[in-house]
């Protein structure tokens, strides 16, 4: 554990037994979050430069980057508390605003970038969501007490949002947000009501069902259901008082709760999957908004353990450093967890989380006792068909799996290349105590073939179905394997692949259809420090011939070197492989060989004999059928 850099209040175990923290902590943390941050600013306050290597965009958008996502913290920290401001951190803000929009576009030390297309650097665009919503929040103490020519300037800037074109997915919420702000304070029309409802036509579109929204089109579910889709509009139609649209998209933030609250492990970490993960604590924003908003099925000591249980977690993990700042990567610096857009305050969008402060302090979100997550509960297994994922949790250590048969975050009109493959949504399984190998390194939790010395990736991920019943559940894929060299597909050739899981255990079910001579299968499981607490396991159970352990020396996210196991077999044509694997945090687990007492397979048929209480699990291909019982 690290040291938190911030000045806390005394941990409170009555109110809260499992974190100890309360909201005097939250405010406590976001004090230290913007004291830190300012440090850096530009002396017409219109420009936080943090210290780090600049994104893509170029340095002046990642100033704009550090004002607009640190306005977001003060912004809910003062409107929160009424209006009490004891830093004056509303007073920076203001002059900021009025220096960065006085000359927008001008190459100066101050003046703020222009909003663009999301194809000429258009960074610019998500920043104004986050200058719109924090002007909305706090807009008695700082909009309101602006002079006419300020309010003008800022407006003209931020229509730039609404007269060009978002990267086609949660970013048409930016001008949704700029709309909204604009409404709020009299300067709606006809472009304002454009760009609001064409956001909610799209997002119409991208809802698949469970509380689940791709972002974008495509199959790509990942954080961002709870940091951006289900968010912006909740936030919205509350600070709006819109009853329609309230009952609409908190209708569905409830059920997404009741999915996405089982994905943060017994120590607060959450789901390890996609991109943007240095947003890190963010992930507990939808948390909060459901809180707030009162659309969630969690009771308030069970929302307050999640959300504060997230925010402790990555502040002990070396979130934030020495200096106070917030890194680029997951714990502390990490690159392999950062995209091409990560700038040095690009971590600041975990801004969001402090959304719970809007709940004021005698909100029974904070006066409520704590109460255990749900991974702190019995094991649980979940199967949600519309987004084609698999959770699996553990009470025994405190860890969740997530099994992948839906998300890659490929676009329907992108060709299926090996380049565009990502370690964060192409593997097979994820979880709150692991991160993905880096795409340098052999890929953790992946079934590949060899042909010709090229190996195949995981690319565009079709569901086949997913469903649970008492203490198991399970979800099944198919994919065309795509190679680096050579031909990238060879005809015929696809993997069908099933996951079952019962308490810890995972049972990987493959049929290759139409494999080339010579070619090899690979299965490896999950990345794991070496003689660390977390351990992972391998057996094969049919098929398989040979088993090593490989390395990884470049990590992941959880570790700075990793080894993890593989499995090897000799294919051609059609080949059924089963293997056993397990990721357990119990001292006391036994080996993977004495889990299964008997294995059948017949033709396209598996049976599994489970050895501790004779049930037996059943996967039939062609057509698709999975069962278990006694």
């Amino acid at each position: 554990m690290t040291l938190i850099p911030f000045r806390l209040p005394p941990a409170d175990h009555e109110s809260s037994p499992l974190t100890g923290w309360t909201r005097d902590h939250w405010e406590a943390v976001a004090d230290g979050l913007l004291r830190s941050a300012w440090e850096w600013s530009t002396p017409g306050r219109a420009l936080i430069d943090l210290p780090g290597r600049p994104s893509r965009s170029g340095v002046r958008s990642d100033g704009l980057e550090g004002y607009a996502r640190t306005f977001l913290t003060a912004a809910f920290r003062v409107a929160g508390s009424g209006g009490e401001d004891p830093h004056n951190w509303l007073e920076r803000y203001a002059d900021g605003l009025a220096a960065g929009t006085r000359t927008a576009g001008r190459d100066d030390a101050e003046s703020w970038p222009l909003i663009l297309d999301h194809t000429v650097f258009g960074q610019p665009m998500v920043e104004s969501a986050s200058v719109a919503i924090g002007l909305r929040l706090t807009r008695p103490w700082l909009w309101d007490g602006l002079d006419a020519r300020t309010q003008d300037r800022a407006e003209e800037w931020l229509r730039g949002a609404l007269r060009h074109s978002p990267a086609p997915n949660n970013w048409y919420l930016f001008p949704f947000s700029v709309a909204g702000f604009l409404e709020s304070v009299g300067r709606g029309d006809a472009e304002t009501a454009r760009a609001r409802q064409r956001a909610l036509d799209l997002m119409e579109g991208w809802y698949r069902g469970e509380g689940w929204y791709s972002d974008g089109d495509g199959r790509a579910f990942d954080h961002y259901n709870g940091w951006a889709l289900h968010l912006y509009p909740v936030l919205d139609a509350f600070l709006s008082g819109d009853e329609q649209l309230a009952a609409l998209y908190g209708g569905r933030l409830r059920e997404h709760l009741e999915s996405f609250s089982l994905m943060f492990g017994a120590d607060g970490a959450p789901m390890h999957v996609g991109r943007s993960l240095t947003y890190r604590f963010a992930a507990g924003a939808a948390i909060g908004m459901g809180a707030v908003s009162g659309h969630t099925p969690l009771a308030p000591g069970v929302s307050r353990r999640l959300i504060s249980g997230s925010l402790r977690y990555f502040l002990e993990h070396g979130a934030a450093g020495d200096d106070g700042l917030l890194s680029l990567g997951y714990h502390g610096p990490h690159d392999a967890t950062l995209q091409v857009y990560s700038g040095p305050s690009s971590p600041y969008w975990a801004s969001k989380a402090f959304v719970a402060l809007l709940a004021p302090p005698e909100h029974p979100l904070w006066t409520a006792r704590e109460e255990p997550a749900p991974s702190e509960g019995p094991d649980r297994v979940l199967a949600l068909r519309s987004p084609g994922l698999l959770v699996q949790s553990t009470r025994a250590d405190g860890i969740v799996r997530l099994h992948n048969h839906g998300s890659d975050h490929v676009r329907p009109h992108e060709a299926e290349t090996a380049d565009v493959s990502d370690p964060l949504y192409a593997r097979l399984a994820y979880s709150t105590a692991t991160g993905p190998t880096a795409s340098t390194n052999t890929a953790d939790n992946h079934l590949s073939l060899r042909v010709a010395g090229s190996r195949s990736s995981r690319v565009r991920i079709r569901p086949l179905g997913a469903g649970h019943g008492e203490g198991w559940g399970w979800a099944a894929s198919w994919h065309i394997p795509v190679f680096p060299e050579g031909a990238p597909t060879w005809p015929g050739l696809r993997v069908e692949s099933v996951t079952v899981v019962r308490g810890r255990y995972e049972l990987r079910v493959h049929r290759i259809l139409g494999a080339p001579a010579d070619a090899r299968a690979e299965q490896t499981g999950w990345a794991t420090e070496p003689g660390g607490a977390v351990r992972s396991s391998l057996h094969g159970l049919h098929g398989w011939t040979e088993q090593e352990e490989v390395r990884a020396p470049q990590g992941t996210a959880f570790t700075r070197w990793a080894v993890l196991p593989r499995l090897g077999a000799d294919v051609e044509g059609t080949e059924v492989l089963v293997a056993l694997a397990a990721l357990t945090g119990e001292p006391e687990a036994g080996p993977l060989a004495a889990a299964v007492s008997a294995v059948d397979v017949n033709g396209d048929r598996i049976e599994v004999r489970w050895a501790d209480d004779g049930s037996t699990t059943h996967v039939g291909f062609a057509p698709l059928e999975v069962g278990h019982g006694l």
